[in-house]
């Protein structure tokens, strides 16, 4: 397939949902990175900005299977990934998928149920498969897993674990709209018509052929290094000249070297060219390593957090 005709099957995508996700234009663009980088998201922000509704509507624009899960204390792994159901007359046991079994999966508020539950979504993320019993059974293509969490309310919270954390290829904020685009909102919640809603604007099998094509983007050598460099500076500070140590406890693993590569193939994909630049990775790397940097209590103390030192890194390490 063409450039042009990629970039025309994008543009209709972004059309589908900045119509009903106005204001959000940056989170837009995150989502649009992660679906075609195929990453699962991490998505941060206070309830009520749309990260359900923009998730969603992306599903619909994809005409892909969507199922949203409600994280709570006592959700059980079986809730998610499903389980086997002793079946008398057969002798065997059934399988009984769970909600997992989707295309695209909403975790909403991840980090309201425990551990137990969300290592659960472990294997499914990395792997794409989920083992029921002594069997793997596939999860249909594409599968993405989108999580949301709430940054203010922490009591009855679970914090995610870094190797968890290190599986979603991108953690985008959502802040709050302009006070013309909430007016654009309200307008648009008061005049919805379900009956009205748009026809699917891709196929399932055009989102594979399109993330088939991100990863054909081109990456010279030299930028697969500053891939590296960045992620080395966030581990090894001092050889780039920052005095970031005190601040990091735990730096971004090759995972997150990885994870810049293959958003800045999706960026640039998303902006019609066949080729990465060091504007790419320089665009996506606060979403890919935020979540990936792990500070110190003296960096708590000091009111210094993880996309402070991401930006310091970015004006300090130089393109080879």
């Amino acid at each position: 397939m063409s450039l042009g005709n990629l970039q025309e099957k994008i543009r209709r995508l972004e059309s589908h949902v900045s119509q009903g996700l106005l204001g959000q234009e940056s989170f837009l663009r995150g989502l649009m990175v992660g679906l075609l980088a195929n990453g699962h998201v991490l998505i941060e922000g206070v309830p009520g900005l749309g990260k359900t509704r923009a998730v969603h509507l992306l599903a619909e624009a994809c005409k892909l299977d969507f199922k949203r899960l409600q994280f709570t204390p006592d959700l059980l792994p079986a809730d998610v990934i499903g389980t086997r159901i002793y079946n008398q007359r057969s002798g065997k046991f059934d399988v009984e998928r769970g909600p997992v079994f989707a295309n695209f999966v909403l975790a909403d508020e991840i980090n309201r149920a425990p551990a137990k539950v969300q290592s659960a979504l472990l294997e499914t993320m990395q792997e794409r498969q989920v083992t029921l019993g002594r069997t793997s059974h596939a999860l249909p293509r594409p599968f993405l897993v989108f999580a949301t969490q709430n940054p203010v309310e922490q009591e009855g919270t679970y914090p995610l674990p870094e190797a968890q954390l290190d599986r979603f290829l991108l953690k985008l904020r959502v802040g709050y709209p302009s006070v013309d685009d909430e007016t654009k909102i309200i307008r648009l919640v008061l005049e919805d018509d379900k009956s009205r809603a748009p026809a699917p604007v891709i196929e399932a099998a055009e989102v594979v052929e399109l993330q088939q094509a991100s990863r054909q983007v081109f990456v010279e050598a030299r930028l697969l290094r500053y891939a590296a460099d960045l992620v080395h500076a966030s581990r090894r500070p001092a050889e780039r000249g920052l005095t970031l140590a005190p601040y990091i406890a735990l730096g971004a693993s090759p995972r997150g070297s990885i994870a810049l590569v293959m958003a800045a193939q999706a960026h640039a994909l998303i902006d019609g060219r066949s080729e990465a630049t060091p504007d790419d990775i320089k665009a996506v790397a606060m979403d890919v390593l935020r979540h990936r940097i792990l500070t110190t209590y003296y960096a708590d103390a000091e009111g210094v957090c993880s996309e402070q030192i991401v930006e310091q890194i970015l004006s300090h390490v130089e393109v080879p």
